[in-house]
């Protein structure tokens, strides 16, 4: 089972990629590939406040589970005009 997880603006950056595969149990939720990915990559802990998790599109809470095959985006705040 495995989750693709996509990465956008300052979160890709500090991550030094936009998408990466990692592996996945059944009924892990968003926020348990979120601990998984912060092991990994500890320099996002700084976004977890205010990041939006979308899973194949869809808006989610960290306590959605993630099915096999799935997309989740991590999507920090957007400013613009």
């Amino acid at each position: 089972m495995t989750v693709t997880v996509r990465l956008f603006a300052s979160v890709a950056d500090a991550a030094g990629c936009r998408r990466l595969d990692l592996p996945l149990t059944e009924g892990e939720t968003v926020a348990q590939v979120r601990a998984r990915l912060l092991e990994r990559y500890p320099q996002l802990g700084r976004f977890v406040p205010v990041l939006l998790y979308a899973l194949d599109e869809e808006y989610v809470a960290d306590t959605a589970v993630v099915p096999d095959g799935a997309t989740l985006a991590l999507i920090p705040p957007v400013s613009g005009g």
